[in-house]
């Protein structure tokens, strides 16, 4: 197959990566994207790391033998905090992470350098995102939290409850208290209830989706590798480890459409 008509490969543990897709639509339409939630062994948050590294990496393997790759995304905060530069030694096609992305939005939007950020307890034990952040800038001010009920949240469609704001409130008051000006979505299961965040934290704090970033950095690799697709309109194509009703059903209310998910037992 011609490289640029290859698919960007994405992988989550859930739903969460359908915000990267739907940005991924919204800039690249003329891509092919091939998507791997692994829904039956989410939340990789509470997982040991080399547990997570593992699925990911069987995840991409299935991908690279069944599809066309030619740009993977590692849409999952944890898995790319654990493992990012693991998988891109051992694939040969580019694998980005959606940590970096966010890290340089976050230093660019904040105005006091005292940024936030919310992740899995996998996440934010491995403190990839302060290294990050204060390896850029060295006076910034981190504060982090893990926030594992979220994610179950996203996935059992509770957003819109009111226990939703009141764990969010619970998470978020200390980082409230700590005067943050910018906080980091370090999950991609988060942009899913950024409303309820946005609701907790107030106007005067920018939320940085990550999503949104490591969207518009796919599209400079492709760039600069020469590899934007030129048909005129991509396809789209879902798999999952688990069910598939849960996550064609919020897969619909996020893209607008019709989603179907392929099942694969790995």
């Amino acid at each position: 197959m011609e490289e640029r008509k290859k698919a960007i490969g994405l992988l989550d543990s859930g739903v969460g990566g359908l915000t990267l897709v739907k940005e991924l639509k919204r800039l690249l339409p003329r891509e092919n994207i091939v998507y791997f939630g692994d829904t039956a062994r989410m939340p990789y948050g509470a997982k040991e790391p080399d547990a997570v590294r593992g699925f990911a990496t069987e995840i991409i393997d299935f991908l690279a033998a069944t599809q066309d790759i030619k740009l993977m995304i590692v849409a999952c905060n944890t898995a790319t905090a654990v493992g990012l530069s693991y998988y891109q030694a051992r694939f040969p096609f580019p694998v980005l992470g959606v940590l970096e992305p966010g890290v340089h939005a976050a230093l660019d939007k904040s105005r006091s350098g005292r940024i936030g950020v919310i992740g899995t307890e996998a996440t934010i034990a491995s403190k990839a995102y302060p290294n990050a952040i204060l390896a850029k800038e060295k006076d910034a001010k981190v504060f982090d939290k893990a926030c594992p009920l979220f994610v179950l949240l996203v996935e059992n469609q509770l957003i819109d409850t009111p226990e939703a704001y009141k764990i969010a409130q619970s998470y978020l008051e200390p980082l409230k208290e700590q005067g943050i000006d910018t906080l980091i979505l370090g999950c991609t299961h988060y942009p899913l209830m950024e409303h309820v965040l946005a609701t907790v934290m107030g106007e005067e704090v920018a939320l940085v989706n990550s999503a949104q970033y490591a969207a518009l950095a796919a599209r400079d690799i492709l760039q600069e590798k020469d590899l934007l697709n030129s048909d005129k309109q991509g396809r789209l194509c879902f798999f999952v480890s688990g069910d598939p009703k849960n996550f064609e059903q919020i897969g619909e209310g996020l893209l607008g459409h019709g989603v179907k998910a392929f099942r694969v037992l790995l």
